[in-house]
């Protein structure tokens, strides 16, 4: 994708109103850019921008991404308001931490109607207008668990690798068409998202992972202390796109690169281990 430099360019973000989200909507505001920011509270999203900010050039959408209908109808008040789309990030998410047998039904539903459905939904309104104009980027912020996965995070990954192979059949589907897609797969910020209010957790446990129960608990007590600047982290995003760099993946975190290092190293040793074996399932030469 090339980056519009004779105007200002138009970006559509899912789940601003706290968090990576939020940042990214203060910074490309300030830019000069215009944003439609999709949220579940325009209230909390005016709010958290509070009165500094210059937003004249926003355009706050109270949208439920799991209804394709008012997904399509918030990105056609973005090209009436702003007159086209440039860049589309989908970012609203939330964590689940949990064992996978004490993980409800509902929970997995709720869960993937908002990290995959929700990601669909937008990418359906959004392609058509990106690709007649042979031109735009698409972000779609996963998580270093959309590459490895941790105990008591079952339910979180699955919506992630979901959102991994989406991205990477979605980027050879558009490229032809001269729209970027960037996977952005961010370790542990320092936002709200350890919090009871970002962080769900079941109604009721087996209690028979007492160690997943312990997790919970140092889970909740890391928030605050973090790694991540989620500051830099939204520039490194909006840098990627600015620039026009067509590589896939932007691993954001220094806790991030060492847990998909580590799993890069433990695939390594298995595809190593079966170099020999592989083959013995074939039909015979």
């Amino acid at each position: 994708m090339t980056f519009p430099a004779d105007r200002p360019a138009t970006w559509f973000v899912t789940g601003t109103s706290r968090g990576l989200g939020l940042e990214l909507v203060k910074q490309v505001l300030e830019r000069g850019d215009n944003v439609a920011a999709t949220t579940r509270s325009t209230e909390r999203l005016l709010a958290a921008l509070g009165d500094g900010a210059d937003t004249t050039r926003l355009l706050p959408l109270a949208v439920d991404l799991r209804d394709d209908t008012a997904v399509a109808q918030a990105v056609r008040q973005t090209t009436e308001r702003f007159g086209g789309l440039d860049v589309v990030v989908n970012n609203a998410g939330y964590g689940f931490l949990a064992a996978v047998e004490d993980t409800t039904a509902r929970d997995v539903r709720d869960m993937l109607d908002v990290q995959v459905a929700g990601v669909w939904n937008v990418l359906r309104a959004t392609l058509p207008v990106l690709r007649e104009q042979r031109s735009g980027h698409v972000v779609n912020v996963s998580s270093v668990l959309g590459l490895t996965s941790v105990p008591g995070w079952g339910l979180y990954c699955a919506g992630k690798y979901a959102l991994e192979g989406l991205s990477e059949a979605l980027a050879g589907e558009v490229a032809g068409f001269g729209v970027g897609v960037t996977v952005v797969e961010p370790g542990y910020f320092r936002t709200d998202f350890l919090t009871t209010d970002s962080l769900a957790l079941p109604d009721a446990t087996s209690g028979a992972y007492p160690e997943i129960a312990e997790m919970v608990e140092n889970h909740l007590k890391l928030q605050g202390n973090q790694p991540g600047d989620p500051v830099r982290g939204a520039r490194l995003m909006i840098e990627k796109v600015v620039t026009g760099d067509d590589s896939l993946r932007l691993v954001l975190g220094s806790d991030s690169h060492a847990y998909a290092t580590a799993k890069v190293q433990a695939l390594q040793a298995t595809l190593d281990a079966s170099a020999r074996t592989a083959s013995a399932s074939d039909f015979p030469a």
